[in-house]
């Protein structure tokens, strides 16, 4: 076995520790008191060993993926390969999500008391809504909202009231929405790592693009579809200013970069993201373009009558008059990096050890050599590294901000998604592939999911 494989299993086996200590923790911190607010701590999950109508078809696509996706990836022709991720995905995701059965997979996911679709009647005037949308976010405010409504801009529930004024209301087809949309994050990665870094990393990534245990959470979560709307707006940029029709792709990306903050506030840190995309572009007017989509969302919004600074100003109020203002942030400060661990996999957490140290070595230089910069703009792999770290300086930043704590394993699937590339460095693709499906198929078989 060699050093560096050696080293990448180490890094595995210490993430699982950490996992290990935050349910053994947690799990004493929970029956002590029950300040934590989660049944399966680190996870909003139960214990609940079950198969259902998805673990056929969840088996075979995991081993296919396995046993051909490296080979496909590396030798299908671009286009396929982006048709092939998606339709993987979208397998992958939906068998999982029926292993819990239609009803509680996936129809009744998101009609729960505090999900998005108890709003929905509400709505039946959506500006009167708008207007009055920030006065029902307070506990104590007359017909305040559910958790989630009221945890996000207005931008979340409207997606789901603009289902239903189409014919398609009621769970089932909110659960089929998040998927089909959700999955296609891993295309927009895909499309963003050949642009920003080189053709074979997205290739070698994309087989754990697919494969991640993430899809866990995808079906059927609203935070699967907010991680591919917030992926698309991040490769729009990048194609924008690697000089591939710069104005509407730059315009495009700012439009949907607007929709993502009035989908989720926490997503405003994506601009972490959309940084490291910038300083890897070769061109910065489509700036401009993108400055100008981004206006666009907002300026709507306000003009409805929904204020964002206002919306966010009273939600901290709410976040800690219900589970934040007990959950302890000494627990899940780091407890939430466990959570992290469970939805990229052992995989991106060797990934990730990979990513680090190349960028340090790549990085470094001496006298004579380049300065480190010009060594960087010249090497993909090193472009990837910086794309990757910016997710996870995001997701820190997040963590250390004590808004997110729990339920990130669903609430940070839109900066997981841009961890998961870190896997084209790996070695041995087949066996960490392996780990990936193994992990997730645990999940969704030993554990009943908040989503």
């Amino acid at each position: 076995m060699n050093r560096d494989l050696l080293r990448d299993l180490y890094a595995a086996v210490c993430a699982a520790l950490l996992v290990l200590t935050a349910v053994l923790v947690g799990t004493a911190i929970q029956h002590r008191n029950g300040s934590l607010r989660v049944g399966w701590p680190p996870l909003l999950a139960s214990w609940d060993p079950h198969v259902g109508p998805g673990t056929p078809a969840a088996l075979v696509v995991a081993a296919a993926v396995v046993v051909h996706g490296p080979s496909l990836a590396a030798r299908l022709p671009w286009r396929p390969l982006l048709l092939a991720v998606w339709g993987a995905g979208l397998a992958w995701t939906w068998s999982l999500a029926l292993v819990d059965g239609w009803h509680r997979g996936v129809a009744e996911q998101l009609t729960t008391r505090n999900e998005y679709l108890r709003a929905v009647g509400r709505f039946h005037d959506i500006p009167a809504a708008l207007r009055d949308f920030t006065g029902h976010i307070l506990i104590g405010s007359p017909d305040n909202w559910g958790a989630h409504v009221a945890g996000h801009p207005p931008g979340a529930t409207l997606t789901f009231v603009l289902l239903d004024r189409a014919g398609l209301g009621g769970g089932g087809w909110a659960g089929t929405w998040c998927i089909t949309v959700g999955t296609t994050a891993a295309v927009a990665v895909l499309i963003a790592v050949r642009t920003l870094a080189d053709e074979s990393l997205a290739r070698r990534a994309a087989p754990f693009l697919v494969l991640a245990p993430a899809a866990v959470w995808v079906g059927t979560s609203a935070d699967g579809y907010f991680a591919a709307v917030a992926a698309w707006a991040v490769t729009l940029l990048a194609l924008a200013v690697r000089g591939f029709r710069p104005g509407p792709y730059g315009f495009c990306s700012g439009l949907l970069f607007g929709l993502t903050v009035y989908l989720s506030y926490g997503l405003t840190l994506l601009a972490v993201v959309a940084g490291a995309v910038l300083l890897l572009g070769s061109a910065r007017r489509p700036l401009l373009f993108a400055l100008a989509g981004f206006v666009v969302v907002p300026v709507l919004f306000t003009v409805s009558g929904f204020a964002w600074w206002e919306g966010y100003r009273l939600l901290v109020t709410r976040y800690y008059q219900g589970a934040g203002g007990v959950r302890p942030y000494g627990y899940w400060v780091w407890a939430n990096l466990a959570c992290t661990v469970l939805i990229v996999g052992p995989a991106t957490v060797a990934g990730v050890r990979r990513t680090v140290v190349r960028l340090w070595h790549g990085g470094r230089w001496s006298r004579g050599a380049p300065r480190p910069w010009t060594r960087w703009s010249e090497r993909g792999d090193l472009r990837l590294c910086l794309l990757v770290l910016s997710a996870l300086l995001a997701l820190l930043v997040a963590d250390l901000s004590g808004m997110s704590k729990a339920e990130t394993e669903r609430i940070w699937l839109p900066f997981a998604a841009w961890l998961l590339p870190a896997c084209a460095f790996l070695t041995g693709a087949r066996g960490w592939l392996a780990g990936q499906a193994v992990l997730a198929l645990l999940l969704n078989h030993l554990l009943l999911t908040g989503w």
